[in-house]
């Protein structure tokens, strides 16, 4: 059977999401573990990172459609979207919560953005991986 172009979609997104962003994170952590603390260079590495993402987006989202008819999303597809997004949504809140934390104790602002950021690549990869497992597991 066939997996329907929402899960398809799902697994294309999880994977560009984890390519792109997981790239810059390994960089950025190299950055930050030599104590570069000026912005611009992760500016560029998350540039760089952000057009990675965007070529295996398309890539793949061709590759989903070629395999099978792109057909809209049903309520079994907006239901598990739905719920994906409510089980991930706690991870992006304490990202939140821990960035302002950060800056109320002066915490450099490279890393107040890095946390923010990687608080939203993890929420989003926790929303991607719940909707893969529902649609395995015939949710």
């Amino acid at each position: 059977m066939v997996p329907s172009f929402e899960e398809r979609s799902a697994w294309v997104q999880l994977v560009a999401l984890g390519l792109g962003l997981g790239g810059y994170f390994a960089t950025a952590g190299r950055l930050l573990a030599s104590g570069v603390m000026e912005m611009p260079p992760y500016i560029a590495v998350f540039a760089v990172s952000v057009v990675l993402l965007i070529m295996v987006m398309i890539a793949g989202h061709v590759l989903a459609a070629m395999l099978g008819t792109p057909e809209d999303a049903d309520e079994r597809d907006r239901l598990i979207g739905w719920k994906a997004e409510a089980r991930s949504s706690w991870v992006l809140g304490a990202g939140v919560f821990c960035a302002i934390t950060a800056l109320a104790f002066d915490v450099e602002a490279v890393w107040v953005a890095n946390g923010l950021l990687l608080s939203m690549f993890a929420s989003e990869m926790l929303k991607l991986v719940l909707q893969v497992v529902s649609y395995r597991r015939g949710a």
